[in-house]
């Protein structure tokens, strides 16, 4: 497999050189190959949501060098940033971060109207997105409308729809309980058996353990990066 990610010596630094500057992370180094299902676990404060972030281009290193297959994101603008976040990177949060008073199409389709996709593309994309996570029949609900793993399967539509490689997951199982939270990580594990790169963010050694390679963060600093057996469900 080819790297898809490469951090090297890499911080985020908030308030660089001031009494009380914080070293989010702290000279971390790091590849993911394309294909990998890794998770980077640690508890709060430990740096894993900035980590996200970086790897998300969503946040720009302080120092230190970012590769994405092979492209220093720290030399790219922000309207390559953007069309990276929007096109190569399906982002799943813990709060779905739905729009209330849009349909749940409407969510799932929002991303492609930024991509400049027409209206008849866009509506078969976002419906193959949702016939996937099981909501064809449910298009036009709100997100008020259905339950909290309903809503974090829409999140999840709305992430696939481009067929992106990598997806980031960023504790997509904390607002759910322990049945529909074992949904979304066996679903998780199904991209990633088609090919999709999948990076897991979590606080809990429990969900870290459904991820065949576990990278640990404490205080900024990468303190383990194990392969792991995992029992695929």
């Amino acid at each position: 497999m080819a790297n898809l990610v490469e951090l090297k010596n890499v911080f985020k630094i908030y308030g660089e050189g001031l009494e009380s500057e914080v070293r989010a992370l702290d000279g971390v180094s790091l590849t993911i190959e394309k294909g990998e299902f890794v998770a980077v676990v640690g508890q709060s404060g430990s740096g894993k949501s900035t980590m996200m972030n970086v790897l998300g281009c969503l946040d720009i290193p302080t120092r230190g060098d970012y590769l994405l297959e092979g492209t220093d994101v720290r030399e790219l603008t922000d309207k390559e940033l953007s069309r990276i976040r929007n096109k190569e990177i399906g982002f799943i949060f813990q709060q779905y971060n739905l729009i209330q008073s849009l349909t749940v199409l409407e969510n799932v389709e929002l991303p492609l109207i930024y991509q400049g996709i027409g209206a008849d593309d866009r509506y078969d994309m976002a419906l193959e997105a949702l016939e996937r996570v099981g909501l064809s029949k449910r298009i036009k609900h709100k997100p008020t409308e259905m339950s909290g793993g309903q809503q974090q399967r829409v999140a999840i539509a709305r992430a696939i729809a481009t067929k992106p490689p990598i997806i980031m997951a960023d504790e997509p199982t904390g607002a759910l309980d322990s049945r529909t939270g074992h949904e979304v990580l066996e679903f998780l594990q199904q991209l990633n058996r088609e090919g999709t790169t999948v990076i897991l963010i979590t606080h809990d050694n429990g969900i870290a353990a459904t991820a065949r390679r576990c990278v640990r963060l404490t205080d900024g600093k990468i303190v383990e990066d194990r392969e792991q057996e995992v029992d695929w469900f």
